[in-house]
């Protein structure tokens, strides 16, 4: 797999929210200080509690972030497709990792270091309160989930997440978005999710195959998902 060049970089950059309204000299300069590293599925990109080293961004591919508990459980706190950045914390504090990247297709990503982002967020103030909202709706994210965790059933969280990530009313599934993945993700186990899938298809309100699931009755969804 090979890295992006420099005009590539500088590309990329330019499409996505955080960095679009960067002059096209920083942009340059951003581009050239991308170090960009290939991972396979399953590999690791940064560990929970190791040091931040800066914002990664990801050119191609699909990643998860999730926590792991004492019992080797996990809860996906986001799946990451192209075009996003992550990790946004690395740019700001010189802290620790608070979660775990992890590929889940061949994937290309870059990191931008610490100090190249600092110099860019002194230089820009408008650049840091871009930042900043960022991690403010990473934030209203994560009380969402918490919040779901805490209050809906598996179904009702099952329901939301299929009203908020399908696209006219299907939702499709990659190789890697197995039911373990989906059940990471509900904060719950594969046999659960199983009896909430079946559930919702024996009432008619999806339709469930081996790289889809399609919406048959939003209506009936929207309840589910306020439950």
């Amino acid at each position: 797999m090979t890295p992006p060049d420099l005009n590539d970089t500088k590309n990329c950059l330019s499409e996505m929210d955080l960095f679009a309204t960067l002059p096209p000299a920083w942009l340059r300069d951003l581009a050239t200080a991308v170090r960009w590293t290939a991972y396979p599925p399953s590999a690791t990109i940064f560990s929970e509690g190791d040091p931040a080293t800066g914002l990664y961004i990801l050119h191609h591919g699909w990643l998860k972030v999730i926590r792991t508990a004492s019992n080797g459980r996990e809860q996906v706190l986001k799946f990451l497709g192209p075009g996003e950045t992550f990790n946004e914390i690395g740019a700001l504090a010189n802290q620790t990792n608070p979660a775990t990247a992890i590929s889940l297709e061949a994937s290309m990503v870059g990191l931008l270091p610490r100090a190249t982002m600092q110099t860019l967020i002194t230089a820009h103030p408008a650049f840091a309160l871009y930042l900043i909202e960022k991690l403010a709706l990473r934030v209203n994210h994560l009380v969402t989930l918490i919040s779901d965790l805490s209050l809906r059933s598996v179904t009702g969280r099952l329901a939301s997440l299929l009203l908020s990530t399908s696209k006219e009313d299907v939702l499709h599934r990659p190789r890697w978005y197995t039911q373990a993945e989906l059940a990471a993700r509900l904060g719950t186990v594969p046999d659960v999710v199983q009896r909430a899938l079946r559930q919702l298809a024996d009432e008619g309100v999806i339709e469930v195959a081996r790289h889809e699931i399609r919406v048959l009755d939003t209506a009936a969804l929207r309840r589910w998902a306020e439950s």
